[in-house]
């Protein structure tokens, strides 16, 4: 690979990765649909991801597909803008890469997928952690359109033969935004609870990209990712205690070990974080794994 579409160039992570990209060698054409910030890309293109003839003019030159462009809250649309906008870019751009014989692309699905999270019902996970075949209990359009994202790279895998890695993503920040979510969430742990305190560090959310898009791995592959630990600085067990305690749990766990297994993106991708929220640019012990 030499040149990588990204699409929503122009999101917070989507800046992010054109920036990793090009750290790691890699010529980047983005595409958004406006662009509020300056783009290190050396090819910004503005256009829409739904569109086929934007799509396809941003794919010229393309051997890989990095697929951000989305509504990233059901609370930024209503539930027919944000389920159509979002399945509609995912079909699109897999169509369009694999029509032109693009063989590798990564997608931005959510830990979302499985429903729970923004369930307004009073649900709870089926089991922790969190893995890639929990069971889905879905009642909103965000999160159903991250599920339909995934079924799509499915579709364009056993269509057009592109590898497609769909990337769970739990709550990405930059490290200072994520000392502002974890003082909220450690005043009121339950807003929480059902996604298991998940985040990632920003540049191991780049890193995980990267990760998936050199991966030699074939197929369609849904990847769940998290941080080594949980953003709340309270025992994991402790506050499972407290917030899920009928929730089965599947291994124990130690100190603020994650709910999220991240076995599939070890094995499939190699990929490990580095970084902790409460070890300031340190790697996260192994006490807390």
């Amino acid at each position: 690979m030499k040149r990588v579409l990204v699409t929503g160039a122009d999101g917070s992570i989507g800046r992010a990765a054109v920036i990793g990209l090009q750290q790691a060698g890699y010529d980047v054409t983005g595409l958004s649909l406006r662009y509020d910030h300056t783009s290190t890309a050396d090819r910004p293109l503005v256009g829409d991801a739904r569109s086929a003839t934007d799509v396809a003019a941003a794919l010229d030159g393309v051997d890989a597909v990095l697929h951000l462009a989305a509504i990233p809250h059901p609370s930024l649309g209503t539930p027919e803008e944000v389920f159509e906008n979002n399945v509609a870019a995912t079909f699109n751009v897999l169509a369009q890469a694999g029509q032109l014989e693009v063989r590798r692309a990564v997608i931005a699905s959510s830990i979302n997928a499985f429903g729970v999270p923004m369930n307004v019902n009073d649900v709870t996970p089926a089991y922790y952690p969190l893995d890639e075949d929990v069971e889905a209990d879905i009642a909103d359009a965000y999160s159903l359109s991250k599920s339909v994202d995934e079924q799509s790279a499915r579709m364009a895998w056993r269509r057009w033969g592109t590898d497609v890695i769909a990337l769970r993503f739990p709550l990405v920040k930059s490290r200072e935004e994520l000392l502002k979510f974890a003082a909220m969430a450690e005043r009121d742990p339950s807003m929480m609870a059902r996604e298991g305190w998940a985040y990632l560090d920003l540049r191991d959310g780049v890193r995980a990209i990267v990760a998936a898009l050199e991966s030699p791995a074939a197929g369609a592959h849904v990847v769940g990712l998290a941080a080594d630990d949980i953003l709340v600085d309270r025992p994991t067990d402790e506050l499972l205690r407290e917030y899920a305690p009928a929730v089965p749990l599947r291994r124990p766990v130690q100190g603020r070990a994650s709910l999220v297994d991240t076995t599939r993106a070890q094995e499939l991708l190699g990929f490990r974080p580095q970084y902790s929220i409460h070890q300031e640019d340190q790697t996260v012990s192994a006490t807390t794994t």
